[in-house]
């Protein structure tokens, strides 16, 4: 069969609408993964969201990433960190709220960058007037080559941890610190005035964090009286009476916490107990 130039035509047509439709069903995956880590520090979370592209045996820093150019700090969108609470970085406070994060890379030192506009491609469009912040932090060496950037959370206590990034040979800490204290013993103040105490939780705080330590002993006699039965409460209450100094009775708790555990089968707080009592003998 003889086919018409108008025929040819339609038949190409035909042919480039199902190569299109083919190739919007291809899945394919991404260059640089995304990566989202959720840390809960403090009494909030910080959430980081970011692309995590391979060096796939390129120069990195100095290369690929030139020294003294502002970088996303990943690959694709730039990084984005949000706060649910105010967080001290490096000896700055950042309010609450959702920035994005730069970095200029150099041999020795970098330049660590929070920007008001966080949803942006790449740093195309990065403006240093909308700088919430600029610090500087010296990197280090990594004997071991990290193939694909990766951001991550470490020595995460509750109100302090570090940021560090990692890629090629480079890795960066930024410190972390929030201020909790008032918070907490606001809350605690609040809810001592509801029906449902909070007894246990509160002396906890109250044992951990050198406050009141005759005040605490007196919250957990209540969390005692409120679950008589509960080894964990007199672990916790032996353990205030040692940093109160009374070892005998601190003895004789760690002793019943250890029977209580005994009795349901509860092998971590039998330890527990023991481990307490072991202290109290000394």
């Amino acid at each position: 069969m003889k086919l018409t130039i108008k025929t040819i035509l339609l038949l190409l047509v035909v042919l480039g609408m199902q190569l299109e439709v083919n190739a919007q069903g291809v899945k394919l995956p991404q260059a640089s993964s995304g990566q989202t880590l959720i840390q809960d520090f403090g009494l909030g979370k910080i959430t980081i969201t970011y692309s995590r592209p391979n060096t796939k045996g390129r120069k990195i820093f100095g290369g690929m990433e030139p020294y003294g150019a502002v970088w996303r700090t990943g690959a694709n969108s730039a990084t984005v960190i949000k706060l649910t609470e105010s967080v001290n970085l490096n000896g700055k406070i950042v309010p609450a709220g959702e920035y994005g994060l730069f970095t200029i890379p150099n041999p020795t030192e970098w330049t660590v960058i929070l920007s008001k506009t966080a949803q942006q491609w790449g740093a195309y469009t990065y403006k240093e007037s909308d700088d919430v912040l600029r610090f500087k932090v010296k990197p280090t060496v990594l004997k071991d080559k990290v193939e694909t950037f990766t951001i991550q959370f470490a020595n995460v206590l509750p109100t302090s941890a570090q940021l560090q990034l990692m890629w090629e040979n480079t890795a960066l800490s930024i410190d972390l610190t929030t201020s909790i204290d008032e918070k907490v013993m606001a809350n605690i103040d609040e809810a001592m005035k509801g029906e449902r105490k909070p007894y246990m939780q509160s002396a906890i705080y109250y044992f951990e964090n050198g406050k009141s330590l005759k005040t605490a002993l007196i919250w957990m006699n209540e969390a005692e009286k409120g679950d008589p039965k509960a080894p964990w409460v007199k672990l916790w209450k032996g353990r205030i009476l040692l940093k109160l100094g009374d070892k005998e009775a601190a003895q004789a708790t760690a002793k019943e916490g250890i029977t209580l555990a005994t009795e349901v089968k509860n092998d971590e707080y039998i330890r527990l107990n023991s481990q307490l009592l072991a202290e109290a003998k000394k």
